[in-house]
């Protein structure tokens, strides 16, 4: 049996995971707040916002699944959230703490417990954080979301030095999976040039047809993360797959 573990599988590219995954005959696992479990599909409901809370969900999932066997473990961090977005000093903190747990507490969580749980496992394993170009590009108004990208991607390229020592490593990567049409792209539309300045070159992105299709972003990150060579710690674009 093949486990694929999805994080943000509701919707979007989240949501192209889990279903691509499926056909290609592996159990799929995913986390998110509004999931609904089908046939091919075990959808987990937690809150990423709320650190311990979906830290005991998590780590209770993770539990029973180890105590199977798996040929092969995929796991993929994909939920994040833009908002709030403006100038950073107009931030009010409630919202700051959200986004931080979401982009950047939640994922660590997500990673360190499945490492924790699958770690004696024999089998292939990898996990993939979906990154960004915020993660490496500065943007006025996305300061919070540039700073959670930027700090996974750290934090997946640590993680693999540290899985180098192990006798049954994860493979950790990071994928950057370019501009995509989804939710949060109609979202960065309707910001205001104030609270955000780039955003009528986003429009246009909209405009010429130069957004990706999550479908064939997901493709493109099965393709990835099935590659015979896989270089731990290392950053993949969809665009050299394919998309």
């Amino acid at each position: 049996m093949r486990l694929a573990i999805i994080s943000g599988g509701s919707r979007g590219l989240g949501a192209e995971l889990c279903a691509q995954f499926s056909q290609q005959g592996f159990r799929v696992v995913e986390f998110s707040r509004s999931g609904t479990s089908t046939d091919l599909l075990t959808s987990v409901k937690v809150d990423l916002s709320s650190p311990e809370a979906s830290r005991a969900v998590i780590r209770r999932t993770l539990t029973t699944l180890a105590g199977e066997a798996w040929q092969e473990i995929v796991a993929i961090n994909n939920a994040g959230t833009l908002e709030p977005i403006g100038p950073a000093a107009r931030k009010a903190p409630a919202d700051v703490q959200a986004n931080i747990n979401i982009n950047f507490s939640a994922p660590i969580i997500l990673l360190s417990e499945l490492i924790a749980a699958f770690q004696a496992h024999p089998c292939r394993k990898l996990v993939a954080n979906i990154s960004s170009g915020a993660a490496r590009h500065a943007y006025a108004g996305w300061s919070l979301y540039c700073a959670g990208k930027a700090g996974i991607e750290s934090f997946v390229r640590a993680v693999a030095l540290e899985q180098s020592s192990e006798a049954f490593p994860v493979l950790a990567i990071n994928i950057n999976p370019g501009v995509m049409d989804t939710g949060m792209q109609a979202s960065i539309r309707r910001a205001s040039s104030a609270d955000f300045p780039d955003v009528e070159r986003f429009i246009k992105h909209q405009e010429s047809g130069a957004l990706r299709a999550p479908a064939d972003v997901a493709a493109a990150v099965l393709r990835i993360v099935s590659a015979a060579q896989i270089t731990a710690g290392e950053l993949y674009s969809v665009g050299d797959y394919g998309c």
